[in-house]
């Protein structure tokens, strides 16, 4: 862009400095001689400084008294922009600029504010609401701030200390995000308004008191500042900053109040931003606590799990599983899995206090019936009307064999993948928890030998509605079936397989929540028995 720089400004044009319409004055040679507040907004141009193509129209204008034509152009900031010339005797021109009704070139300057402003409020306040990201919408208020408002804006942050953080940016540039150690009282008015206190006057802020660390690099002397807080809900969202370039005049009353409204918008996308972002880092913190655990080997034995909510969009429910390694390696590990009725996030959160029950009650896990009847006992105490159903794994191993102790709650009973592919179902059975006065359960005892593997599963899997009319359960015959086809295969390799199945079973079909887990002793020539690495050799 070239430009050529006025060396004063006449003051017999001071009269069109608050013209409601963009109008420049232009000297014989192309220079500036003024310039109205909107015509220095309109045209984005360093102070002093006229832009190449209106320079060039205005060098070509006739000499001889030929009506001159409009000049249109398109600004990439401003959009389309015509303009209208008038020119004197003594060579020079006043130039008046038309911004066709509803392109965003310049805030237009009204009493009362006219319909446009709040056509403009409504289009940016969109602009501000479009998105739930804290960055996004502080660099979106900066952005357009600068667009409509002043030559460069920034959005300082709430804070403590002596550090702040802030975002900054040009007219027509990219918002930076910048962190400094500095006083907010370095800047008057900026800590009033991190305080929620009403702006000052921008009369009465000295532009030259403005520190650099303030201004963005490249914008040059400061002219005029705006200072206004960005309210939140019910604590202050930060503070909006404009800055307008040294000979873009000073910011006048109806501008101030305009800028006002915007940051009241700003600040209540930048607080709802905040608020979901924190809500968001809640809801992770709590959500990790109630998903299911990644399973892996422990202690000899192969352990893998997968569960699918009853909702796909959800990632928990009243389904679980989880495995608490022994202290010493030649303890049990205890392995569970359970299904609490209901579904969803209650559900969820009950499965997330039986879980944490049986956590407890890992000192008592030698005895199976001891902790389900504390676990009945806690339920029937609990505010809660939910029950649950579950089996309790103890899992040890002795050489290359490994012994699982089975005791289940009103739950249906593991399976037993032999490597001659014949299943087998566990003796163990007993009550539910959470409804009878008692517990009661009968435990089994399984070995299982190298490839072997012993299934727990929720009857979220052998209910599952499909198949060709789609109302039939997917069974446990199918579920023995399919497990018999698994002989020898891996625990991931095995849920991988029941997972699938039921999967192509349902189809699209409604499902309650599926859970299952695969306790499996490692095949001879598993590195794992000679200690080594988990993987399988050739």
């Amino acid at each position: 862009m070239a430009s050529s720089t006025s060396p004063a400004v006449t003051t017999d044009w001071e009269p069109l400095a608050d013209s409601p319409y963009p109008v420049a004055v232009l000297g014989p040679d192309g220079e500036l001689l003024h310039a109205s507040h909107s015509a220095h907004r309109l045209l984005a141009a360093p102070a002093g400084t006229v832009p190449h193509w209106l320079r060039r129209a205005h060098l070509d204008l006739p000499a001889d008294g030929t009506p001159p034509e409009t000049v249109r152009h398109t600004d990439p900031v401003a959009g389309r922009i015509e303009a209208h010339p008038s020119p004197r005797p003594d060579g020079s021109a006043v130039w008046w600029f038309v911004v066709p009704e509803g392109l965003p070139g310049v805030l237009p300057r009204t009493a009362g504010g006219g319909s446009h402003d709040w056509e403009l409020l409504t289009r940016l306040s969109g602009l501000l609401l479009s998105s739930l990201n804290v960055d996004r919408v502080l660099e979106t208020a900066v952005r357009q701030a600068a667009l409509h408002l002043a030559d460069a804006a920034v959005v300082v942050a709430p804070g403590s200390g002596r550090t702040l953080r802030f975002v900054t940016c040009l007219r027509g540039g990219d918002p930076a995000h910048v962190q400094v150690r500095a006083d907010s009282a370095e800047v008057p008015g900026l800590a009033e308004a991190l305080q929620g206190f009403p702006p000052v006057p921008s009369r009465w802020i000295d532009p030259d008191a403005t520190p650099r660390w303030l201004v963005p690099a490249g914008f040059g002397r400061v002219g005029s500042v705006l200072v206004t807080p960005l309210p939140g809900h019910g604590v202050p969202a930060g503070a909006l900053v404009l800055l307008r370039a040294a000979g873009g005049g000073p910011f006048p009353a109806d501008e101030e109040v305009f800028a006002r409204m915007f940051a009241a918008r700003a600040g209540a996308a930048a607080s709802a931003a905040v608020l979901y972002s924190e809500q968001a880092a809640v809801t992770d913190l709590l959500m990790r606590e109630l998903l299911p655990p990644r399973l892996e080997h422990l202690n000899g034995v192969d352990f893998a799990g997968g569960y699918r909510a009853s909702v796909d969009r959800d990632r928990i429910g009243g389904d679980f599983y989880d495995v608490h390694p022994a202290a010493d390696p030649d303890g049990e590990t205890l392995a569970l899995l359970g299904d609490v009725s209901g579904k969803g996030l209650e559900a969820a959160v009950m499965t997330g206090k039986v879980r944490n029950t049986l956590h407890a009650l890992l000192p008592l896990a030698d005895d199976h019936g001891r902790v389900l009847h504390l676990l009945n006992r806690a339920l029937l105490t609990s505010h809660h009307t939910r029950f649950a159903s579950l089996v309790l794994a103890s899992v040890r191993r002795e050489d290359d064999r490994v012994r699982v102790r089975l005791s289940a709650a009103g739950h249906p009973a593991p399976m037993v993948v032999r490597t001659d592919g014949r299943v087998t179902d566990s003796t163990t059975l007993g009550s539910i928890v959470g409804v009878l006065p008692e517990a009661t359960t009968r435990t089994d005892t399984v070995l299982l030998d190298p490839g072997e593997a012993c299934v727990l599963y929720s009857d979220g899997i052998t209910e599952a509605k499909g198949g060709p009319t789609g109302r039939e359960q997917f069974g446990e015959d199918r579920l023995r079936q399919a497990l018999q086809q698994c002989a020898g295969l891996p625990a991931e390799a095995i849920v991988e397989r029941v997972q699938m199945l039921t999967a192509q079973w349902l189809r699209e079909g409604r499902h309650d929540d599926m859970a299952v887990m695969v306790i499996a002793a490692p095949p001879r020539g598993h590195v794992a028995v000679t200690g080594g690495p988990r993987e399988y050799a050739a």
